[in-house]
């Protein structure tokens, strides 16, 4: 159990405790899905409407209505030729290369909602619940600031520990192991904001495995990325934004069964 959005540095940005939650045990992965797992994801012609995941795909075991919804296929690119293109957002920014090179290593960026979802089923992983997500990133229990945070309320930060503002770009998943959670994430804090399962709305209390899989507007997704501050990469901070925009600041990390 922890407080979701709360940390003990005690100042503005560190929430309260009105919002307790419980997790069972998961599996986050390590690191940001990088550019060459995804090549691999779309060389082998999946997260398309020629080749979308199966309905109820990628659900969590104690939600119900959490895995992939038939009705999403449409907001997915026509085929592989289609999603190549798509991931390519930004000149500047972009990490995806039609052939391999120099960004093998770099989280991959300018996916949606619905290609992150795709993405992690066919990786044989799912999407992590916002509450899922934070207890990563604030060490559970331990209610910290950021992923690193020795004493939890230390707002101590710097570019050993992350990849904020002002920064030129993504930098390769896990390059700053200085700032590696309290069960090893890297790049919880900074890199690519993380999309989340759950749709933004007021927290679900109780939570006891709880998401926001209903319906909505927005989708959720944390961490803050290379352009932001460093009050954008505390723990408890909430984003959101459309689940089909695609933009250079947003990648994914998936979570597993135990």
């Amino acid at each position: 159990m922890y407080y979701r959005s709360y940390d003990k540095a005690g100042d503005g940005s560190s929430g309260n405790t009105s919002y307790p939650a419980t997790v069972s045990t998961f599996r986050l992965d390590k690191y940001e899905v990088t550019v060459g797992r995804f090549r691999a994801f779309v060389n082998a012609g999946k997260g398309t409407q020629a080749s979308p995941p199966v309905s109820g795909a990628g659900a969590h075991a104690a939600i119900a209505g959490s895995g992939w919804n038939m009705s999403w296929n449409t907001s997915l690119t026509a085929d592989k030729a289609a999603l190549i293109a798509a991931v390519k957002c930004s000149a500047s920014y972009q990490t995806w290369t039609d052939t391999p090179g120099a960004n093998e290593a770099r989280p991959m960026n300018c996916i949606t909602w619905y290609e992150a979802m795709a993405f992690c089923i066919w990786d044989g992983g799912y999407l992590p619940t916002e509450a899922e997500w934070n207890y990563a990133a604030t060490g559970g229990s331990e209610q910290r600031a950021y992923p690193w945070s020795s004493p939890a309320g230390s707002p101590s930060i710097d570019a050993t520990r992350a990849n904020y503002s002002p920064s030129s770009g993504t930098t390769p998943a896990g390059a700053k192991s200085a700032g590696d959670g309290r069960w090893g994430q890297s790049d919880l804090a900074g890199n690519v904001l993380e999309w989340t399962l759950d749709w933004n709305d007021t927290y679900v209390t109780p939570c006891a495995d709880c998401a926001l899989v209903g319906s909505g507007t927005d989708r959720v997704f944390r961490g803050g990325c290379f352009l932001d501050g460093a009050p954008g990469l505390r723990a408890g901070r909430r984003d959101y934004i459309t689940p089909a925009l695609r933009h250079y600041i947003t990648g994914v990390r998936c979570a597993r069964t135990p």
